[in-house]
């Protein structure tokens, strides 16, 4: 008998060989393919839009052939990183009260009142990090805090955080996004913390891995080359899967500008990758 999963298999044949299916099938059944065919018209519209017209790209394409993600916003949600804060309804009235800037080893320190190196050191044994893991991105002081105190937690809760803003934020993922202009500053403060914590972001190493088969070396391609450059150093398959093939396509068809870009981009990538095993050898043999 005609089952539903063999009336969708049949209706499938019969939307790319109309002639080899001859019986007659329902109109209305149930999805069992999901269209492959997605990303690749999305792609081709944007490139098609991009050539006509003067505007910067609008469309992207998607992550994955599955829905793509809801851009619902609250009405005065912007892609913008919050403040260094635990409890912002405090904060006005820590700051009328005295600033006593060494607090017992029982107390915490309020990271908002946290402003130059010597408290950091001073203080450093009643931080904690503030709720909101983002705002550690823009302070120099908390990452040298989140660099002495090497706690796994921070690390995964920073990586959760960036990972679904990468994900929600990247324009060539999502269609019709307009915050462009934020999710570039947004790439730019994540490769300086980068720098100043000299290792890269496992969140940013996942993003790019996703996402570099898509990116049409056109969006953003300074910031993208940049976090490239600090992707941290694992097995020979992984990196040519996801890093070498995507950008060998561009490079064999992009301008000589882009080429120069992938090369210097891969030239500082192999400068950290060095720099990194110095460090790790120096402090096995100095251990």
């Amino acid at each position: 008998g005609m089952q539903s999963h063999l009336q969708a298999l049949l209706s499938l044949y019969k939307l790319f060989c109309p002639e080899q299916v001859t019986i007659t099938l329902p109109g209305k059944m149930k999805t069992y393919f999901k269209n492959s065919e997605g990303p690749w018209k999305a792609a081709i519209t944007a490139v098609r839009q991009r050539n006509q017209a003067t505007s910067p790209l609008s469309q992207a394409v998607f992550l994955s052939t599955s829905q793509p993600l809801s851009r619902k916003r609250k009405w005065n949600a912007q892609l913008v990183i919050p403040a260094s804060s635990t409890n912002t309804n405090n904060l006005e009235e820590d700051r009328e009260k005295s600033r006593v800037y060494l607090y017992s080893m029982n107390g915490s320190f309020p990271v908002e009142q946290l402003q130059t190196f010597p408290q950091l050191l001073q203080n450093i044994h009643c931080l904690e990090f503030p709720s909101q893991m983002g705002s550690v991105l823009t302070n120099p002081l908390l990452l040298h805090y989140m660099n002495c105190v090497k706690d796994e937690s921070i690390y995964l809760r920073l990586y959760y955080w960036m990972g679904q803003m990468l994900q929600e934020e990247c324009t060539w993922c999502v269609v019709d996004n307009p915050y462009e202009e934020e999710f570039k500053s947004f790439l730019e403060t994540v490769y300086k913390a980068e720098c100043f914590l000299q290792e890269g972001f496992s969140a940013c190493e996942e993003f790019l891995y996703k996402t570099l088969s898509l990116w049409d070396g056109f969006c953003f391609h300074s910031e993208i080359l940049r976090l490239v450059s600090w992707i941290p150093l694992s097995s020979f398959s992984d990196i040519k899967s996801y890093l070498y093939d995507p950008l060998a396509q561009l490079f064999f068809t992009s301008s000589i500008y882009f080429k120069c870009s992938v090369l210097e981009s891969l030239k500082e990538l192999l400068q950290n990758w060095l720099n990194c095993n110095v460090i790790q050898v120096d402090s096995e043999f100095t251990s």
